[in-house]
């Protein structure tokens, strides 16, 4: 049985993306922040994270500087790029649009 915490297929991008559209952030520190906005709800785990920023990297939607963090440790640090942010935006629209019909649904079923 699935938990509601488990990601719907393909919104792992979408929550990457927006994680990062304001600042850098090394692959840990965008887990904590999607657990930490969630109010715990979704977990992201390592096996799912880095082959997601790999793909994002891939597509050209973010690149990778690496860094210091905050534990004084080299890291990866993720940002959008302009095409990452058009996508973005594509992707936050799609997903409103497609939450709302499902409520819709919801409510009158």
């Amino acid at each position: 049985m699935t938990r509601p915490s488990d990601l719907v297929q393909g919104t792992l991008d979408l929550l990457i993306l927006r994680t990062i559209q304001s600042e850098p952030l090394h692959g840990w520190a965008i887990a904590q922040r999607i657990q930490q906005l969630s109010k715990d709800e979704l977990r992201v785990n390592q096996g799912s994270l880095y082959p997601a920023l790999q793909r994002l990297e891939r597509q050209g939607w973010i690149v990778a500087d690496w860094g210091v963090s905050e534990t004084n440790r080299r890291a990866r640090f993720y940002r959008l790029t302009a095409s990452g942010r058009t996508r973005l935006a594509r992707e936050r629209a799609d997903w409103e649009r497609l939450s709302a019909a499902i409520s819709l649904v919801m409510r009158t079923a």
